[in-house]
This record gives C-alpha cells, structure tokens and sequence, in this order.
C-alpha cells in the first residue's frame, strides 16, 4: 500500500479502529480491517425483504460523525464505507507524521467533520492500458495500480539512458526510476497518501499536510468558512468563487436531482427511472439492477442464516435484514444510551440515522440536491443535535432555523 513520504513508523502495525456504530474492533492490517467492515456491510444491508426497509434507513452510513445517506444503492453505502477504511489508514499515517516532527502543533479545526468523507459516485477504474478493472474499495484499486508501477518495461532512451513508460490512457509520460512513476500515477489516481487525524483532510504529500497545519496561525485573518468543507478564506468574494466549486452542474430531466458527473447522472436515471433489471437468478424469477444486490439476493438461497446478531454475548441469528433489527429492538435496545436529540420535539434516538428518519417523516425535512445527508453536532448537554450549517438553499436554512 502507499506510504507517505516520511518514515516515521513504517514497519510498526497499524491502529485500525472501527467506528461502525458502537464497534471498538480495531485492526493492524487493511486486510482484517476490509474484512471485519465488510460483516458490519452484509449485516447492515436489505436481504431478501429489501421492500419492507425503508430505503432511507438501509442505506444510510453507522459511521460515527458521518451520517451520508444514499437512497440510490447498496453499491453507493458500499464504496462510501470502503472509503472510510482506506480514510482510517491514512489518519494513522498523519497521527504519525506528527508525532515525528516536534516543531509541528495539532490541527485547530472543528473534530466534528473527522470522519465526512468525499462522494464516491462510481467505482475506481484503471485506466492501464488493456486493463479497465473496476474496484469499489480505494485500498484495493490504489495497490492494484501500484503493480502496475513494479511491471511496467523499461525503453532504450538513447545509447544508455532507459527510462519506464507511463501505460495510463492517454499519456506518454517517461521516468528514470519506478520510484518516480508511482508518485505521477497519484496524478491520475488522485491518491491521497495521508490525512489529518483531527479534521480529516486528505493531502498528497506530508508537506502539503504540514501547511494544513501551519497556515491556521492565521486563521483569525481568514473569518469567512466554507459550510461543505470547513476551508476558511479572507474576503467573502473568495468564499463564493470557491463555493462554485461544489455545486452540481448535470440536472436529471425526469426529476430535481443534480450530479457532478455525466457518468453519475447516467447512473443515477439507471437506478431511479429505469425498469431495466438486468441481472437475473438462475434459481428463481427475481431479477435486479446491479451484480452486489444478485449476488446479495443468492444468499437468500443458501440454508446458512444471513444475518448475525452484533453483540458479543448473543448468539440470535436471522434470515432477514427484519428479523435481525427487529431482535434487536426488543432485546438490546435499551443497552445503550440514546445521544441523538430532535431539535424540534426533544425525541431522542440511539443511532444518527433513526433522528435522519424522523426528522424527514415526521418534520417533513428534505435537504437539496447534491447535499446527500444531515450533519449531527454535539452541543453543551451531551447531545448530538442538527448542525444549523449555511446552505446555498435559502428555502432549506429557512426551514432548518
């Protein structure tokens, strides 16, 4: 996997904590660490009795401090949480980073944002040539393109020169060491290679990491902040230039959702507005959109149960997604206590998605296109409450105030 270039702690294990809902699994490999996060996956998504979920639940992120919600697929919460793996690892190596270097203090930034991660609209593609493998976990799909890197031919550059070629679609870039071209496959990857333990910003360098840090001496100069990424800048004109840069440009036509991409715009009328379901059972008539929810959907074929109750001392196991939440209602659901406060009405909830249900059925709140979730903070009397953040939307930060 890659490291950052600093070798503070290469060769000791890794501190891989699981912060699925009230796990305190932690790990020393990515591998274990896919592993384990993968079973809180199989749990957490709609088997068989995928109508009787409401979609809003099934697919919404336990990750604490995250709360991103994907009502399009099981594929979209499975990428979304492979990343916060890969975004685990990489907090390790900036904890790291820091702790060998004394002349460099801690990151003032708001903790609360540690774990929102980017949106992840499509699996990872490589672009080798003749390759074009697709991966929904950035871990795997970032060492698949490192191979690439160790197999890559040296060519003849003149009587005794020989550099190695760049095989990336489109590129004819040459270098005089493998070393070299793993770092320009970062340019095409957009690889990150550590990130800050206290606000969870990604960077590509240490260097860049250690700015991050050392600009916020000045942050009272720089009074206007982004409400989708916490950057701050000094003029008001600066913060709605960069405010441009996260609005959605691609509107479907069949209804107000709004995307980055032509390609997420393309999916996303593939899942809402088709009918098409191209992926069949070969034991039964159903049929489904997308090869994860088959293969989820031959699991139900199997005698096994599918579903395993979380806590350590109980041995319940389920055929249904249903069945196991509906175990867990009546038997843990007094085992810990609820955090999540409804702003409007005092409710309190034990999980952040439970308070995203209610308040969208039972206020009626909806956030905009390209905001996919609610944000919860923490306040004075120990519950997490709705952040009041400024939104572009004027009718939403009406609504939410």
């Amino acid at each position: 996997p890659a490291m950052p270039p600093a070798k503070a702690g290469g060769k000791e294990a890794l501190v891989l904590q699981c912060e699925w809902d009230v796990c305190t699994y932690v790990a020393s490999k990515m591998e274990e660490f896919c592993e384990h996060v993968a079973q809180h996956l199989q749990q957490h998504l709609p088997g068989e009795h995928r109508d009787e979920v409401d979609p809003l639940e099934q697919y919404t992120c336990l990750w604490q401090e995250c709360g991103f919600c994907s009502p399009e697929s099981s594929a979209d919460l499975i990428r979304h949480v492979y990343f916060h793996c890969y975004h685990t690892k990489l907090k390790q190596w900036g904890l790291r980073a820091l702790q060998s270097q004394s002349d460099v203090s801690h990151c003032q930034l708001d903790f609360q944002s540690r774990n929102i991660i980017p949106e992840i609209q499509e699996n990872f593609l490589c672009l080798w040539e003749y390759c074009e493998r697709s991966f929904d976990n950035p871990e795997w799909f970032y060492r698949h393109v490192e191979d690439h890197s160790f197999c890559s031919e040296y060519k003849a550059a003149g009587k005794e020169n020989h550099v190695v070629l760049c095989g990336w679609k489109d590129c004819d870039c040459t270098f005089k060491g493998r070393c070299k071209l793993r770092e320009h496959l970062r340019s095409h990857t957009q690889e990150k290679v550590v990130a800050c333990p206290t606000c969870g910003g990604m960077f590509a360098n240490n260097t860049k990491f250690f700015d991050h840090i050392r600009r916020q001496t000045a942050l009272d100069q720089q009074s206007f902040q982004c409400s989708h990424c916490s950057k701050r800048f000094a003029t008001e004109r600066l913060l709605r230039d960069h405010m441009r840069n996260h609005v959605n440009h691609y509107k479907c036509p069949l209804c107000d959702m709004t995307c980055p991409l032509p390609s997420s715009l393309r999916n996303h009328i593939r899942f809402r507005h088709s009918e098409e379901r191209p992926f069949k059972c070969d034991y039964c008539d159903y049929s489904c959109k997308n090869l994860i929810d088959l293969r989820k959907h031959l699991d139900t074929h199997s005698k096994e149960p599918a579903y395993r109750c979380e806590f350590e001392a109980c041995s319940f196991t389920a055929r249904s997604l249903c069945s196991i939440k509906l175990h867990y209602r009546k038997v843990h659901e007094g085992d810990s206590e609820p955090r999540y406060k409804c702003h409007v009405c005092d409710k309190c909830f034990t999980r952040g998605n439970n308070l995203t249900v209610h308040l969208r059925k039972k206020h009626q709140f909806k956030w905009p296109s390209g905001h996919p979730r609610f944000r919860y903070k923490e306040h004075e009397d120990g519950y997490m409450r709705l952040q009041l953040v400024r939104y572009e939307s004027v009718e939403l930060t009406e609504q939410l105030l």
